[in-house]
């Protein structure tokens, strides 16, 4: 797939978890203080030359210009001073912008809403259900909202949460909570109460400090959920108490996992206390670029497992339709012959009307397409050398046709000088469009557009949550992260995993879970609506240690009821063996390696969590 044109925010986001610490800026520091002494301590660090840019509950943020962590702890050996840490960056999390399909004539359901059964369950707007959105801003030209349910809270350094600092937080907020109201797209909590925290300047980052201040913020706002679309290197003591307070006060923290397609872990996703969000395509595939770090830690006989500091759920992230600020993407429509295709905008706004004409590969000028439409095969040279020969042909519009399965998306390069639109088709309409005799596309301002990324899955997430919420109101927001986990339908390997966690988060079978369950829920994580993976039944655990420099690996296991049980190594069945609760891989190889081990009943998809042994 080729990415189209970002803004310097996306390009940032894209770069996210490769360059942590490029984007550190070690002048700029927490500083955790009494409260009470707060005025001395914010003297002190001025009359050392700090610029104070945060001013909330316990702590400040400042920069102390070309100095070190150990100068400031220097500066500011005060008794009043609890500790000072780095304040880490935080950015957006989004890879993709492609844009497609007009929403402006019709109301449209996101695919993330269907796979994710929302639209099978009803919101309850009188629940008092409130999410918080940290991001970028919810821009007010954008009507596709309950405006009068949106409260916000300004800062000087990002200004006025109503006004977008790119259209990523706009777009997320769509994905929680568009209205449904006839037009545009719906959320998967539709009109849900929420309230804006505008983190991100201009430059399309901010800082640890500003989360967590955020987190203060959304908790006196009444917020049930908080939704944290980016992300960023480094943990911060700061940072996580902030969230640690917003879930032990009753809420629910949901992140990012990050979009670098690695196993690296990214904060604030990464605390205990956080939710970590991976994302799946419409098809219930992995995203490429959704990160999976491991829930274990430690090697040999110190190996720990944690399911909370790893990815525990997933949504739709990929090709992602969601509110824009007002004319802030750009979408395309096509007809050929008077029939409807799905397209996807390349480059250059207007519209062409015209007879067919059959470009081939688009590889040399040719005067037959003079006045018409160009239908181009994917190929041979650049998207822009097919358009650019189209246009020096006569020709008036340009349409790429795939040439794999799929939608085309792509863009003609930062150097195009092209003025006919071009728009992408895909490769199963191909057929249908090189036989036609006219073809109609357009390209045109929208206020809404696609993106693609964990950021996208995190609200859809946040808005389940909402959702299911609102019909069981008593529960506490951890009630609701374990039912998330119990419910969600297995994807990838079977039973929970480093990429799924416990699979796709599912509306109505959560729902049904705590009507018949209760709050407290029942036993095990991962059943999933109908899914085939494992139910998390059986607990495992694995220690792994050396025998005259071989590896070996102790299995023991609980709660299976079959006579025989299957052990699967990295995903395959190394032994049938009886169900005495324990099993000893002996491995020939030596040195280092990472094995992942699952325990299930035999023959069946009845399986325990899989637990990862690190030499």
């Amino acid at each position: 797939m080729k990415n189209n044109k970002f803004t310097p925010s996306l390009i940032a986001a894209g770069l996210a978890l490769s360059s942590f610490g490029a984007l550190a800026d070690n002048d700029r520091y927490i500083i955790q203080v009494d409260n009470n002494a707060k005025g001395i301590v914010k003297a002190l660090a001025k009359q050392s030359g700090a610029e104070i840019h945060v001013d909330a509950d316990g702590f400040i943020a400042a920069t102390f210009s070309g100095k070190s962590l150990d100068d400031v702890k220097g500066l500011l050996n005060n008794p009043h001073v609890k500790l000072v840490e780095a304040d880490q960056k935080r950015i957006p999390l989004a890879l993709f912008n492609d844009d497609a399909g007009d929403p402006t004539q019709t109301q449209l359901t996101p695919y993330a809403v269907y796979q994710s059964q929302a639209d099978q369950v009803v919101f309850d707007s009188n629940a008092g259900m409130k999410v918080c959105v940290i991001d970028s801003g919810l821009d007010s030209s954008n009507a596709d909202f309950n405006w009068s349910a949106i409260t916000g809270d300004n800062d000087i350094g990002t200004g006025n949460w109503f006004e977008n600092g790119g259209p990523h937080g706009t777009h997320v907020a769509g994905t929680i909570g568009a209205a449904d109201n006839g037009f545009g797209v719906v959320g998967m909590a539709p009109g849900v109460d929420m309230h804006i925290i505008k983190v991100f300047n201009a430059s399309g980052w901010g800082y640890s400090s500003d989360l967590a201040q955020a987190a203060q913020l959304c908790s006196q706002a009444g917020a049930n959920i908080i939704n944290m679309s980016l992300g960023g290197g480094g943990a911060n003591s700061t940072e996580e108490n902030a969230f640690k307070d917003f879930v032990a006060a009753g809420g629910l923290a949901v992140a990012a996992a990050g979009n670098d397609g690695n196993s690296v872990r990214s904060y604030p996703a990464g605390y205990s206390s956080v939710m970590m969000i991976g994302a799946n395509d419409a098809d219930n595939n992995i995203a490429d670029f959704s990160q999976y770090p491991s829930c274990t830690t430690g090697r040999g006989k110190r190996v720990t497992t944690d399911e909370t500091i790893c990815v525990e759920v997933t949504a739709g992230g990929v090709d992602t339709l969601s509110t824009y600020p007002a004319g802030g993407a750009s979408l395309s429509s096509m007809s050929a012959d008077g029939v409807g295709f799905a397209s996807s905008a390349m480059e250059n706004t207007g519209t062409a009307s015209a007879a067919t004409y059959f470009l081939g590969l688009g590889d040399a000028v040719d005067t037959g397409a003079a006045g018409k439409v160009c239908v181009i095969d994917r190929g041979s040279v650049s998207f822009y050398d097919k358009v650019n020969n189209c246009e020096l042909s006569g020709g008036i519009g340009a349409v790429i046709v795939n040439n794999e399965p799929g939608m085309l998306y792509g863009t003609l390069g930062d150097t195009n000088n092209t003025s006919i639109p071009a728009v992408g088709a895909a490769f199963e309409d191909r057929s249908a469009l090189v036989a036609a005799s006219t073809i109609d596309i357009s390209i045109g301002a929208s206020d809404y557009g696609y993106m693609s990324g964990t950021s996208m899955a995190t609200p859809a997430v946040a808005g389940i949550a909402a959702l299911v919420w609102s019909n069981h109101p008593t529960c506490t927001g951890e009630e609701i992260r374990s039912a998330l986990k119990a419910t969600a339908m297995d994807a990838g390997a079977a039973g929970k995993d480093d990429f799924f966690g416990y699979g796709i988060a599912q509306a109505a079978d959560m729902n049904a879970y705590l009507t018949q369950n209760g709050c407290a829920g029942g036993n095990g994580g991962g059943t999933g609506g109908g899914g085939t993976g494992g139910t998390g039944e059986l607990t495992l655990t694995a220690t792994g240690y050396k025998v005259k420099g071989a590896q070996r690996v102790d299995l023991s296991w609980a709660d299976a009821t079959s006579s025989n049980v299957d052990v699967y190594r990295d995903g395959t069945v190394i032994a049938t063996t009886a169900n005495d609760g324990a099993y000893t891989d002996a491995l020939s190889s030596k040195g280092g390696a990472t094995y992942s081990y699952q325990v299930c009943e035999a023959g069946t998809t009845t399986c325990s969590a899989s637990v990862s042994v690190v030499f």
